[in-house]
């Protein structure tokens, strides 16, 4: 009888559970060829094409320009005539799918590990592809996704995936490209009033900067004897987190280091200098005031959430906006990134589009959530831009796609497949224009 109702129960749930699920599936693999004609081609590296064509051959762009020829038959041609097109933008930094309710439900959390050392944590093994917010970035434009452990001084792995696959296998586009490190801050925070503060009342004073720079030293450390480590040529046993930072060294991967402050930045750069990395920053808020050296020292930043206040109170009040195209002008290779947890991630485009507001050009600003991300995560040889060979990652607005007046994604294409634009929102929405007689 126990066994019973157990299996009732379980069926019951299960029901619940599937009732509960959009109803909205991957695209199916569509190896025919593709035209999108007639629309506004925005490149992605900063040119622009008029009622141009884009062809399409098997999930790979083969032809853009104008006046390319339509074979009559069996090919799938989208008339864009009076759209703007733009390449797939990428998140390039993001707890997406690793984290699916905020504050409360833990349950529904994946993106942090116990300890402080986890270089051979990866993010794509927990990534879930099932998780509501995918499907309404993909209504926005955004097609790809850097997936990033947080937590610890080393969090571990990312991954850039395609936002419209079955497992994390499926969408897996490039495989621990990065391993992430996290600075600890150099300034300690005000004392909240009442005596609180970050150690709580009554606590001992505290140098910040003789504890961040022990705390440095400790990563500096575990890097050096992973160099060294790697260096042997036999191992009598596998040490996980030294195989898991080899690329680093061989420079298949890239350091993604997280800090705002310039001497967190400067830190960054001595990374690069003692161990030969790839080092980009993440964050950057104050990136600005050092444009000129992280140039010089060939350090790329994706800068964090554009929509905030300065970083100190000296700072203008709009530093934020300017900062892209300060980077822009100092030749900084600079991405932009949304990790605002109350709009979750859609508000990359809009981002974009105040950096435009604030000194770059609407060119240049598409670029920094598309191309220059790509540079940046290494997978530029694939996508960031509508070129032949890359693949066909595209997105068709009804207007300007930095503009939330007028951005209205109508078509979105990853490797070539058109893939659904519906969402939870949008089925509620529909639920409920449904149930008034208002569709």
């Amino acid at each position: 009888m126990g066994v019973s109702l157990t299996l009732s129960a379980l069926l019951s749930l299960t029901a619940v559970s599937a009732q509960a699920q959009d109803d909205v599936y991957p695209a199916k693999d569509y190896k025919g060829k593709l035209f999108i004609t007639g629309g506004t081609i925005h490149v992605g590296n900063g040119q622009v094409i008029e009622g141009g064509t884009i062809a399409v051959d098997n999930g790979k762009i083969v032809q853009v320009g104008q006046n390319i020829s339509i074979p009559q038959g069996e090919a799938k041609v989208i008339d864009a005539k009076g759209k703007q097109i733009y390449p797939g933008i990428i998140l390039p930094v993001t707890d997406l799918g690793l984290k699916e309710i905020g504050n409360g439900v833990r349950g529904s959390n994946d993106y942090e590990e116990l300890g402080d050392l986890n270089p051979s944590i990866r993010s794509i093994v927990a990534y879930n592809t099932d998780s509501k917010i995918i499907n309404t970035l993909k209504a926005s434009g955004i097609l790809l996704a850097g997936v990033t452990p947080q937590g610890g001084a080393i969090s571990g792995s990312s991954t850039v995936v395609q936002l419209d696959a079955w497992n994390w296998e499926d969408a897996a586009y490039k495989l621990d490209g990065a391993i992430h490190v996290n600075l600890p801050t150099f300034i300690v925070p005000p004392r909240r009033p009442g005596g609180g503060g970050r150690r709580g009342a009554g606590a001992p004073a505290v140098d910040p900067v003789k504890e961040a720079l022990e705390k440095i030293e400790a990563i500096k450390t575990f890097f050096r004897e992973a160099k060294a480590w790697l260096q042997e040529p036999v191992h009598k046993e596998t040490n996980l987190k030294f195989e898991a930072v080899k690329g680093l060294f061989s420079k298949q991967q890239k350091l993604f280091v997280h800090g705002d402050q310039v001497k967190q930045m400067l830190v960054a750069i001595n990374f690069a200098k003692e161990f030969g990395f790839d080092v980009v920053i993440v964050g950057g808020s104050e990136s600005w005031l050092i444009a000129d050296l992280l140039k010089q020292n060939n350090i790329a930043v994706i800068l964090g959430q554009q929509h905030s206040l300065p970083t100190t109170d000296d700072d203008d009040v709009d530093q934020p906006y300017k900062t892209p195209a300060q980077l822009q002008k100092a030749g900084v290779l600079f991405a932009l990134n949304d990790d605002n947890g109350e709009t979750r991630y859609r508000n990359l485009m809009f981002n974009a589009g105040t950096a435009a507001a604030y000194g770059l050009t609407k060119e240049q600003a598409l670029q920094a959530i598309t191309l220059n991300s790509a540079k940046i995560l290494g997978i530029e040889d694939r996508t960031g831009s509508l070129e032949a060979g890359k693949d066909a990652n595209i997105v068709i607005s009804g207007g300007d796609l930095l503009d939330m007046r007028t951005s209205l994604i109508e078509h979105a294409f990853i490797q070539g497949r058109e893939v659904s634009l519906e969402n939870k929102q949008t089925q509620l929405y529909k639920r409920y224009m449904g149930k008034y007689g208002l569709l």
